[in-house]
């Protein structure tokens, strides 16, 4: 038997768990993009997606355990596109001892339903190009490669 999955709205006590996942993620990503700082850096401002209406974090718990979370920010879409807003997501995090089980298509498909609730049903996301696990897993629950972001730096 395996245990259950509860995906519910992140709190302020969830705060400390977070801060360690948001640099799991920073952690895994380093790998794919040598711009990152090497120092310690932050993506999020955890404390305001806890508060804002604009924006649902969510966390995943087994036996009281933090084991993952992701958001979804409503944001107004370019006036040239054909939706007027999108959700975009980000902060998909789970712990590694727990990855495999589909925690990360339960929080997604959470997200998916509360954007609907916003009237939002175009949903959007970045993955770094090279990252094809996590581009096989967002696939597998529905999106489809888009865009490709190109950089150069010149010494």
């Amino acid at each position: 038997m395996t245990d259950s999955v509860l995906i519910r709205k992140a709190t302020d006590t969830d705060l400390a768990t977070l801060l360690e996942f948001e640099q799991g993620v920073i952690e895994a990503e380093r790998p794919f993009d040598i711009t990152l700082k090497r120092t310690d850096t932050r993506y999020y401002d955890i404390e305001e997606m806890i508060r804002a209406s604009h924006i649902e974090l969510l966390v995943a718990e087994i036996n009281h355990e933090l084991v993952g979370c992701g958001y979804v920010r409503i944001e107004n879409a370019k006036p040239y596109l054909q939706h007027t807003q999108h959700g975009y997501m980000g902060f998909m995090y789970v712990k590694p001892g727990h990855r495999g089980k589909g925690i990360n298509g339960k929080i997604m498909e959470a997200l998916k339903t509360w954007s609907a609730g916003q009237g939002v049903t175009e949903l959007r996301l970045e993955v770094y190009c090279l990252n094809e696990s996590a581009i096989k897993a967002y696939e597998k629950i529905g999106f489809t490669r888009h865009m490709i972001e190109m950089r150069r730096a010149d010494s």
